[in-house]
This record gives C-alpha cells, structure tokens and sequence, in this order.
C-alpha cells in the first residue's frame, strides 16, 4: 500500500492544468457527436482545407522510399534552409540552417524552448492575458511565469513601465507575442523596437511566437524583434510554424530559430523525446514555405471579413464591450456588463460559470477568460464560416439579451 505522500503521478505532471481551448473545443465536439446543434468558437483552427499544392506534395513525398526513415532529429537540411530564408523574408532576421530547429508543431517548440532555456526558479515575464500553454510550458521547464497584466487601456499591450515594474532579480526571460492569441492585439514597430532595446539593456532573453504573423489587418503591420533589433539575435528565440497561416494545424510542423548552440540543446533534448519530425509533413511544409503565397492572402481576406463582422454583432450586445482585434483570428469581449446584470434568472459569478450557461442554453461554446489569466472576458475564434459565426453570435445576442 503506497503511503499517503505518494502518488502514481508525479507532481510536476499532476500540476499541469488542462488545456481550456481544447477543453471546450471537445465538449463541443462530443454534444454534436450527440446529436445537438452546437457552434464552437472554441479551437483557433481554420477551417480552410490545406492548400491543393502542399497536400500534392505531401502525397509525393508518401511514395519516397527516403521519406519512410528517420531523418536527422533537427530536421530536413532543405527544410530547416527553407525557413532561415522564410525567416528573412518574413521576419528580417538574417540567420541560417543551424539556427533552426524543426518541431512538432509550434506548441512542441515552446516547450523545448522553455525546457533548453530555463533553470528552477527563473522567472519569465508573461503578458496577460496570455495563450493557455504558455504558463503551462514554463512550469515543465523549471521557470516561474509572472503575469504582466494589460487591459483594453493599452490595447491589451504591456507598457514598458509595466514590464519594468515586473522585472525582478530572477527575471531571465521576455515572452512577447504580436499579433496576441487570445486578443488580438499588434504591437506597433516603434514599441516593438522599444521593448526589444528595453530586454537588450537588462540582459534579457526574449521569446518571441510569430504564428500568426501573416494574419493582420487593416493598417496595423507585423514586425519581428530580432528583424528590428539585430543584436537581440543572441538573446533570442522566434517560434513559428505552418498551422495558421496555411490551415495546417494538423500536420504537426513548427519550428524554433534562435541562437546556434541553444538550436543544438534543444535537438539534443528532442532527439530523446520525439526524433524527427514526420518526413511527409515536413516535405508538405517546405512546399508550403517555398511555394505560391497566394493562399495565405486569400484566407486572410476571409478572416478579415469575419473580424468586421463578429466585432459588430459583437459590440451591440448589451453588457458587451469588445476591441476590433487588429491580428490573429480572434475577439476578447468583456463580459462583465453581463455578469453584473445576470442572465434571465441565473447570475453566474464568472466567466467561467457564464460560458457554461452559453454552451448549456445556447449551444454555443466560447472559451471563458479565465483560461488566459483575465476573468471577465471570453475568447471567440473566428476561424469558422460565415453563416456559422453569425447564427452563434445571434443565439448568445439573443440569450444575454433576454
């Protein structure tokens, strides 16, 4: 009999919190398994088919004897250069294959930056509110995320005030990503470079996630610290992948580019955990990376329309207020009007208890604030279609304004 401190899982894996975005993205899921009509703006997944091209690549790439192997754990030679010469295109940040380490999908490539980065007890700066994993990922590697909290105020943009009230002794690490899951927001470049200046002068590490770097909008642009900020190179680390700007979420291809000998840490530690990414995915990302970009500026167009279109139906909701988010595929609207009013005959105490109501009796699932450190708020995806998002905006009108 095992004695009452023990436990069959350990402690570090015990404490890790389950991921609310796929969370509601699976409740979701089972009631229409069930049969029920539900919408969900749960998961940030477009609902793009993989471009034609990519998906002809991949199926060539299956009848290649080359493919079927193990393969070096760092990834394709090819396609490691393919996204040093991406990283320049895109990013301004003139580095080589050796900087790049190719993971399974973005999310593996936070944890193994986190994991080769942090010693216990680092602490990491995390603007909140703050995509589900990151916190998650800092723990795993030993770090202490702390919360820099912005609000509607900045536009969701941590200040360098704010940042420099944080800092502490045992600061090591800047997480910064623009455009922001879950708000939205983008950073301007005079910020950008500022906040770049301001980890350079402290000696910081910066972290920085470029997913969604191909979905802004209107006037707002993307800019990359180390494209900026060339000296911050090697204190750095960008990570990126195919998921979102080519509806590739399933193919599991990420990447990290940072500095050489941190590169060779961290396909050290992958080559124990996961070896190679798959061959087949890999050959679909280079075709991805090398070839017509036309894809991406046509579902682009799309998510754009969506935005306008959920921000308005959005904002006429009594008891909403939400910022027209300015990159990424999704809205952040504070609930808190509601919360304070109630819905119908229930007054559910917080985000979290009114996400239930609205997944409950209006079949709808969002997912609640709480999950990205900001109780008050909900995140909605817009990275579904059109008649969808209108008929799931309407039924939550409908519900909060009765």
């Amino acid at each position: 009999m095992s004695s009452p401190s023990s436990s069959r899982v350990s402690a570090r894996v015990a404490a890790i919190e389950e991921s609310a975005t796929l969370a509601v993205d699976a409740r979701a899921k089972a009631l229409k398994a069930a049969g029920e009509d539900v919408i969900g703006f749960g998961a940030g997944e477009p609902d793009f088919p993989t471009p034609a091209h990519i998906v002809a690549a991949a199926a060539e790439a299956c009848s290649h004897p080359r493919n079927h192997r193990y393969t070096p754990a760092a990834g394709l030679p090819e396609l490691r250069e393919a996204v040093a010469a991406k990283t320049l295109r895109d990013s301004g940040w003139d580095v080589a294959a050796k900087h790049v380490l190719v993971t399974n999908g973005a999310k593996h490539a936070v944890y193994n930056t986190f994991a080769t980065l942090l010693d216990p007890g680092d602490e990491v700066l995390v603007p909140a509110p703050y995509w589900v994993t990151y916190p998650e990922a800092i723990r795993l590697g030993g770090g202490v995320p702390v919360p820099v909290p912005t609000d509607e105020t900045t536009g969701f943009r941590a200040t360098l005030e704010a940042l420099d009230a944080a800092r502490a002794p045992r600061t090591k690490v800047l997480l910064f990503v623009s455009p922001s899951n879950p708000t939205g927001a983008v950073y301007p470049p005079e910020q950008v470079e500022a906040i770049a200046r301001w980890a350079v002068d402290h000696g910081l590490w910066v972290v920085t996630d470029e997913i969604y770097e191909h979905l802004v909008y209107g006037d707002n642009r993307f800019s990359s610290m180390p494209g900026l900020v060339p000296e911050l190179g090697e204190r750095c680390v960008v990570v990126n992948g195919v998921a979102k700007s080519y509806a590739m979420t399933g193919w599991r291809v990420g990447w990290m580019v940072g500095p050489p000998d941190v590169i060779a840490a961290a396909a050290n530690l992958q080559s124990h955990a996961t070896s190679n990414v798959a061959n087949v995915s890999q050959r679909a990302a280079l075709a991805a990376l090398t070839g017509d970009q036309a894809c991406v500026g046509t579902m682009r167009e799309a998510f754009d329309r969506r935005r306008r279109t959920m921000h308005e139906l959005l904002s006429v909701i009594p008891g909403v207020t939400c910022r027209e988010p300015e990159g990424a595929f999704y809205a952040y609207p504070s609930l808190r009007g509601v919360l304070e009013r109630g819905v119908g005959n229930r007054h559910p105490a917080s985000t979290l208890e009114l996400a239930e109501v609205i997944l409950d009796e209006a079949k709808v699932a969002v997912v609640p604030g709480e999950a990205f450190g900001t109780p008050g708020y909900a995140r909605l995806s817009y990275a579904l279609g059109d008649d969808a998002l209108e008929e799931g905006v309407r039924r939550i009108s409908q519900l909060l304004a009765g």
